[in-house]
């Protein structure tokens, strides 16, 4: 933040402001929380229906009122409870694409104290089969192909597109069941990307998604220096509900404030998430790395994109190339870019970087958002000088509950005095954080050190680079080899020969790729937009070792 943002934050957390900050006891620790918070998620759904014929969520069929969707989920939730027994505690899971039934699904479900389980919807049957078992739910509320890949279930299954709005005509006009859940009861279960190994069940209380919607309330206040969040937003819902970006730190806290939702849906494609943004007068979006990739790769002559005035990036690690061809790319909307950096351990960002931080050091991830310690410490757990590098470290009300049936996974990340490892590597200096990488990503080439991130945003800068990763592969001789898979433009007839050129002029020999795959094909991604290193790094060992001293060339990274 600047100077002014600073002082703007200090006059709205003082004592008796709108957004005080204090001590308060949360699991036996001394926490900062909002003072004047919420309690639990369903005074959200209550509260809003004070924004009556507001347009809350917007799809391509459809369009939902603030009054119209609390009358929606006071019906589903009374029909969860009176017909199918779900109760305080109960899970109701959730695997379908993204759609208006799917938030009201939600609301009903942790409304009447139920967990919400947010499935990947991008899943295999298997996949679905095994986030069923962990959290073992009352009910599951699908799409029909959701519920064809998941195959027979012994638990009732609700359909998207029928059951779910039969079952509100069914009971329209219910009152919200009137239920007292506890501020640290869990609420909501969301799955790691599984990037680094298989999902784990991130549990969220629902203190921890209010953390989460007073953290964007007092953002929005600073934002406007008057303490009151701008008017008519079209928040663009672009990214899977089951993941933070789309479901805490969008639809939530949409509903909170009474702005609009407007959710794309079906496989990302930029021209129609362009004709959308112009159709809707789109105000905000946050994107994820790649679709901004996509978007500055795209002629934006033929679209009118005046509406859209603020854009964030996060989700992802990105370029410093990347964000300058943005603001050259929407030069109206480059004022308000910033980005952040946390993870679904967090419900929302640790840091955050304003337009004005981003521009000056492209490679922050910005300061610690308010109620949230960060800290960078070493193997031992000890804090390190400012700008030396370890583990990133969180400690907030933002911090979710644990893994939800892994005791193990708990213990290995979490400190009995509630500091959270994320283990994801990094370097404060001056009070602004940098990433360095995952500490899993980390390349250990003869002894050094090899920061993906680092050889990535080289290799980003040659004009010919569409993407590209760099992961680490078994080496005899070495322990591991740096290898990269670059994705280049249409008819780039780039070399291996020219790129390692290309790195060695900018950064020491051992960190320069040894082998590489060139192609035009897209990295393979989750559905949260993150590249799948560990399929990219199964893929590169399979084909064995290519010299960059060698002819070789592949005419297309596939990955099948």
């Amino acid at each position: 933040m600047s100077r002014g943002r600073d002082e703007i934050v200090a006059r709205l957390t003082a004592p008796g402001q709108p957004f005080e900050i204090r001590y308060e006891d949360v699991h036996g620790r001394s926490l900062e929380v909002f003072a004047h918070r919420h309690r639990c998620l369903g005074d959200l759904v209550r509260a809003s229906r004070d924004h009556g014929e507001n347009e809350y969520l917007v799809t391509e069929s459809a369009r939902w009122t603030y009054a119209e969707h609390h009358e929606a989920v006071a019906a589903l939730a009374t029909a969860l409870r009176e017909r199918y027994g779900v109760a305080e505690g109960d899970r109701v899971a959730l695997c379908a694409a993204n759609s208006a039934e799917w938030i009201i699904a939600f609301w009903a479900a942790v409304s009447i104290g139920a967990i919400a389980v947010g499935v990947n919807a991008m899943w295999a049957g298997a996949e679905i089969g095994y986030g069923i078992a962990l959290t073992e739910p009352a009910v599951l509320i699908a799409d029909r192909a959701r519920s064809e890949r998941a195959g027979p279930q012994s638990i009732p299954v609700l359909s998207i597109e029928t059951d779910v709005p039969e079952l509100v005509a069914e009971y329209r006009g219910a009152p919200l069941p009137d239920v007292e859940v506890g501020e640290d009861a869990p609420a909501v279960i969301l799955f790691t990307s599984g990037t680094t190994g298989r999902p784990k069940a991130a549990t969220h209380s629902h203190r921890n998604v209010l953390a989460a919607v007073w953290f964007h309330l007092l953002n929005d206040a600073v934002s406007t220096e008057s303490g009151q969040p701008p008017s008519d937003r079209r928040y663009l819902l672009v990214s899977p509900l089951f993941h933070i970006a789309s479901l805490h730190n969008l639809a939530v806290v949409r509903l909170a404030v009474g702005d609009t939702a407007v959710l794309y849906q079906g496989k990302f494609e930029i021209h129609a998430v362009l004709r959308l943004i112009e159709r809707e007068r789109v105000t905000n979006w946050g994107a994820v790395p790649t679709m901004l990739s996509r978007l500055v790769d795209t002629d934006l002559s033929g679209y009118d994109l005046d509406s859209l005035r603020t854009v964030s990036i996060s989700s992802a690690p990105s370029s410093p190339t990347l964000k300058a061809r943005f603001r050259d790319a929407l030069p109206a909307a480059a004022g308000s870019f910033g980005t952040s950096y946390g993870l679904t351990e967090s419900s929302t960002a640790a840091t955050l970087a304003s337009p004005a931080e981003l521009l000056a050091d492209p490679d922050t991830v910005g300061r610690p958002v308010p109620t949230m310690r960060v800290e960078v410490r070493d193997a031992s757990g000890e804090r390190v000088p400012d700008g030396t590098e370890g583990e990133i470290w969180l400690r907030g009300p933002q911090v979710m509950l644990g893994y939800w049936g892994d005791s193990s996974a708990d213990e290995a990340s979490s400190t009995p005095d509630g500091w959270f490892r994320t283990g994801d590597l990094g370097v404060f200096s001056g009070g602004y954080l940098r990433m360095a990488s995952r500490r899993s990503d980390l390349i250990l080439r003869g002894g050094e050190n090899v920061y993906p991130a680092e050889v990535e945003n080289r290799l980003a800068l040659h004009p010919d680079v569409r993407e590209c990763l760099v992961v680490g592969v078994s080496d005899e001789d070495m322990g591991q080899a740096v290898a990269a898979v670059v994705v280049v433009r249409p008819g780039s007839a780039l070399t291996e020969q020219e790129l390692h050129g290309h790195v060695v002029a900018a950064l020491a020999r051992y960190k320069v790729p040894t082998r590489w795959v060139i192609g035009t094909e897209a990295l393979p991604r989750n559905a949260t937009g993150k590249v799948d290193r560990r399929r990219v790094t199964e893929h590169v060992a399979g084909d064995g070792a290519q010299s960059s001293c060698g002819p070789t060339r592949e005419p297309s990274a596939q990955f099948g």
